[in-house]
Formats: structure tokens, sequence, C-alpha cells
């Protein structure tokens, strides 16, 4: 359905290439959960078309495709936060049936609403606590510890990679810049490079587990003071009667050996 016979006429928000010879294309999204026009579900949704090519995953771009794609979540991220009506921005994407991807073609999104889900308005009033107790950003702190332990997955003069501690689920990574950005806007083009050579190589080893993934990072617009991480997620984790009935996650996969298997092929 995203190939470019059938999107090529449809209005683009975004376009890397030219109108039939494009690598990245950005639409709207046909059936948005929220709408510019819905005071109920105040927001806007849009679908980013990874590239033309039906047969490739985002994994299977090079490194500087990869990078063009994170440049894109940039410029539609400066757009929608024109809006002042906007509180939030989440860009994700779903890789595998159980990831819940419903096309084959390899696309993510950008979802923007009014509502700010009350678990990051209270994630980022911790995170105002903690610096106002130490004079520091708590992931800059994670990045300081992360950067000599085991769970160090990747580093850079740019970006850092590493399976956070007592990860909700198996094999799950952040990719982190090591500057203290806001969000995704700030993110220079060598900070772009590595993220990509990174991100391409994470998501091959969760290729070789056969494994659907998800991977999102957000924004709080009215928070300026953030640090942009992206959660790379494999869904290989089975929650059952412990994790669904008591919120207590049971992951017998120890982030360190997860660190391990990514470190592996680098």
């Amino acid at each position: 359905i995203f190939c470019p016979q059938n999107i090529n006429n449809v209005s683009s928000l975004y376009l890397k290439g030219e109108k039939s010879n494009w690598d990245i294309k950005v639409i709207a999204n046909k059936f948005p959960a929220v709408s510019l026009d819905n005071k109920k579900a105040y927001g806007q949704q849009e679908v980013v078309i990874e590239t033309p090519d039906h047969t490739k995953e985002l994994e299977d771009l090079s490194v500087n495709n990869i990078a063009e794609l994170l440049e894109a979540y940039s410029q539609r991220t400066k757009v929608i936060s024109h809006n002042k009506n906007i509180e939030y921005i989440l860009i994700f994407k779903n890789d595998g049936g159980v990831a819940g991807a419903s096309l084959q073609h390899a696309h993510s999104q950008i979802f923007a609403t009014k509502f700010l889900p009350p678990h990051l308005l209270d994630k980022s009033q911790r995170q105002q606590e903690y610096k106002l107790k130490t004079g520091r950003c708590v992931y800059c702190d994670v990045i300081h510890k992360e950067a000599k332990g085991l769970r160090l997955v990747y580093k850079d003069k740019e970006v850092i990679a590493f399976t956070p501690y007592a990860s909700m689920f198996n094999y799950e990574v952040w990719i982190m810049p090591l500057r203290h950005l806001d969000n995704i806007t700030e993110l220079n083009k060598e900070e772009k490079k590595s993220w990509a050579k990174i991100l391409k190589h994470i998501l091959n080893k969760i290729g070789q587990l056969d494994l659907p993934y998800n991977y999102y990072f957000h924004q709080v617009i009215n928070d300026e003071d953030q640090h942009l991480y992206m959660k790379i997620i494999p869904r290989g984790s089975i929650w059952a009667g412990v994790e669904i009935g008591s919120g207590l996650i049971i992951n017998p996969i120890m982030p360190r050996s997860a660190a391990e298997f990514y470190r592996q092929d680098l």
C-alpha cells in the first residue's frame, strides 16, 4: 500500500527526494486515532514511509538512509511543535505482527496530541526533583554509570547504547546522545550518523533473534530540559499471571547477557 505507484499522488508532509523518485515520504495517517478537528481527541498522526522499496526493512537500509530518517523525524517534530495546542509528540515504529504492525511496507509513525499521558508528567516531575536535589540530569548520570559497566553495548564520541538495569523486556536496549539534548530536533549531523550506525546494528541483531520489535522516543513539549532517548524493545517477553496480575516483571534474560549479545559483530 505504501509503494510509489500507490502514493506518489498522495500529498506529502515531508519528502526526501523528488515527487516520483523519493527516498522517504511522510503522509497523513488515513485512519488517525486523533484529529485536529476533534476537541476530545485533539492531535495529528502521520506515517513515515522509510523506503520506496517494499522488499526492504529498516535494517537493510544504509547508515546514511537511516540518518536521513532521523532527519525526517526532526523536521516533522519542528513543524508539529509550532502548534501551541500540542503537548506531546511520540515517534514510534512497530515491526512485526506481535509488535502491532498491520502493514508490511517499512514505516514508522508520529503521534502528536494535546493530551499528556499521566505517567510522563510524573516522570518529568521526578526528573526535575532529581535535578533540584543533585544539580544534575538523572539520564546524564545513567550514561556516566552505564559507560563503564557490563551493560554497555556501544559508545563513540556522539552516542551510547546500553541494556538498562532491570529492563521490563527481554533484550531491551536504549540509545542516547552523550550531549544533554531535549529532543530530536537538537541532534547534529554527526550524532544522527552515529545513532543510525548503532540502530542498524541493533535491528540486525534483533533480526537474528527472529523477533518483532517496537522502538519509540517522545517529547513533552512544555518540558524543555529532558534528555532524549530511544527505547528499542524486542517482543520476545511473555507476560503471564505474575506480570499481568501484580505488575511485577520477571525477565529471564539478564541485561548484561543481552548487552553481550548486542556487542557481537560490532
